[in-house]
């Protein structure tokens, strides 16, 4: 709820203060005297378009300071505490600036923000009607909105039902779309997989091959040199009996044995020395026999070297091709068995990758099931909206009759598009029509200012109660009616004022007699609007005001009169509320 505004140096107004309360609010005044700068005020408060002009002349600037109740829950509370606005126990302190150069600036809460951020508020705190614009209700999504509201419970569950079918639909539309997306590289990958597993395939490696194999080849490189050294080592154990008198190891270690057996009684721990020469013989025997074996069976093999040198590359090329960098990488180990390990590993990606048709082949069949269901709700919505549309300009146009518009029609266009979005596939225009025959247009197209204020003067009266916004400015909303259809102008707006806070501003006492209160603008002598300029009436000033406005002369007994009346049937109505 607005509370307070303050304007300084905007047009005729040189520094005002209004006072607002809930309820129904009336500003009223001499032609000129600076009405309409109060509700031009509001729509540069909350985010219409700068204008230097504006500015009063000689000055540098205007301001428009505003103190507004906001709720403390909801998107508004959302959108304050991003911006991190400072509230006072619910208050909220709104600043608009425009110098004379024409550029603006805007604070919310003690914090700048860009102007745009006060029409964002805007939609959820006021709707401003004025004679050049239409701060609310101007957007399709707005207007959409406040006939789904409009509707009701029908509309709410349906709407429900299909944002959740919606939200499925992407859902599902959106991990299809990155598997096809991504399905190429995949594929290619799954290219590169296959071919690196029929190359591990081909070769055919075993476990710690490579390492069997550099020994072998190092056997097979050195074959003399083994052979030499396996042969001079055999002689030098066990010499061959048709050669030269040298004596061996193991001639050598059995004299000595011997000649320790012989003395051996005389002395048991010879006996001991003597048998471990045995054992050492024995075993001297074993290596020089293992050794003549050796020497039997090492040989140069040329053959058998290159044919291991070969197998040497080619498993020396799987660990280059399949190992080195490589991101599938197994833990420690010999080349060839990491080669192993990650074919193994590969062998199992490659079945996710194949695995990736047929899981786009389900979650295709998923989405078009959820894009169907989708589809039927938005058609559910749809009619739901059509009914409810057709509802509300009836009753929209019924409401123009009593307000001087009897052959004015208003329907709200339903027109479904081929692109679904949150709140299915409609766009929801509101159209006037103002005579028979006329063709239907946008209804800020369709109307002058006067007819506009009252057709949304109509469709507020309508809506209220299901659009939430708590706030309604209304400027000459009352131009071109009189009499009853002026009485009946006052009549909605009080309604209207019964379940938000109504702003209004009016040169007719019809609807000024309705006022719960009333502000009057009156000019200094030297033709400006000062802070003392508007004043908030009592009883008795509201009669005079109301007789000025009769009569347009002050002290007419019989224009007191007739706005005595007035405000008793005004109060008498109200009552019956």
């Amino acid at each position: 709820m607005l509370e307070e505004l303050r304007i300084s140096d905007l047009g005729v107004i040189d520094d005002a203060v209004l006072d607002f309360a809930p309820g129904l609010t009336v500003v009223t005044g001499e032609t000129g005297a600076g009405k309409t700068m109060v509700v031009t005020g509001l729509g540069l408060l909350f985010g219409a378009r700068s204008d230097a002009a504006l500015v009063r002349s000689g000055s540098a600037r205007t301001a428009i300071d505003g103190r507004l109740r906001v709720p403390t829950n909801g998107r508004v509370a959302g959108l304050l505490d991003e911006l991190g606005a400072d509230l006072d126990d619910g208050t909220l302190l709104v600043s608009r600036v425009v110098g004379a150069d024409g550029r603006s600036r805007a604070q919310v809460g003690g914090r700048s923000v860009p102007v745009g951020t006060l029409a964002d508020l805007a939609d959820d705190l006021i709707a401003v009607h004025g004679q050049t614009d239409q701060l609310h209700m101007r957007s399709p999504a707005r207007q959409r909105a406040a006939i789904d509201r409009f509707g009701g419970a029908e509309i709410d569950a349906i709407l429900t039902a299909y944002k959740s079918a919606y939200r499925g639909y992407l859902d599902i539309e959106a991990r299809r779309t990155e598997l096809v997306d991504r399905a190429r590289d995949r594929e290619r990958e799954a290219e590169l997989l296959r071919a690196g597993i029929a190359d591990v395939e081909a070769a055919a490696p075993l476990p710690g091959e490579d390492v069997a194999l550099a020994a072998e080849v190092a056997r097979l490189s050195h074959a003399d040199l083994l052979r030499g050294a396996a042969s001079s080592a055999h002689a030098g154990l066990l010499r061959d009996p048709a050669g030269d008198d040298v004596p061996d190891a193991v001639g050598l270690v059995a004299g000595a044995r011997a000649a320790l057996e012989r003395a051996a009684p005389h002395d048991p721990s010879l006996k001991i020395m003597a048998d471990r020469l045995g054992e050492a013989g024995y075993l001297l025997s074993d290596v020089a026999t293992d050794l003549a074996a050796y020497v039997e069976d090492v040989e140069a093999q040329p053959h058998r070297l290159e044919a291991a040198q070969q197998r040497q590359s080619v498993l020396a090329t799987l660990v280059r091709r399949h190992v080195a960098g490589s991101d599938l990488r197994a833990g420690e180990g010999g080349g060839v068995d990491e080669v192993l390990a990650w074919a193994a590993q590969a062998t199992e990606r490659l079945a996710e990758l194949d695995d990736d048709g047929s899981r786009i082949a389900e979650l295709t069949a998923l989405s078009q099931q959820r894009h169907e269901a989708m589809v039927t709700l938005a058609a559910q919505l749809t009619s739901a909206r059509e009914r409810t549309a057709a509802t509300f300009g009836s009753a929209v146009t019924a409401e123009l009759r009593d307000l001087a518009m009897p052959h004015a029609a208003v329907t709200a266009a339903v027109r479904t598009t081929q692109t679904y979005g949150p709140h299915g596939a409609d766009e929801v225009e509101l159209q006037l029509t103002p005579h028979p025959g006329a063709p239907s247009r946008p209804l800020a197209k369709g109307a002058s200012g006067g007819e506009l204020s009252r057709v949304m003067l109509a469709v507020e009266v309508v809506f209220a109660g299901a659009d939430p916004v708590p706030t309604f400015v209304f400027d000459e909303v009352d131009a071109g009616v009189g009499g009853r259809a002026a009485v009946e102008v006052g009549r909605r707006l009080a309604r209207l004022a019964r379940v938000a806070q109504v702003i209004v501003v009016t040169h007719l006492p019809q609807v000024a007699a309705f006022a719960d209160r009333h502000l009057v603008v009156v000019k200094s002598d030297d033709g400006l609007v000062t802070r003392s300029g508007i004043t908030s009436l009592d009883d008795t000033g509201r009669v005079a005001e109301l007789s000025r406005m009769l009569a347009g002369i002050e002290g007419s007994a019989l224009a007191q009169g007739h706005a005595g009346e007035l405000l008793a049937a005004a109060s008498g109505f109200k009552l019956s509320l």
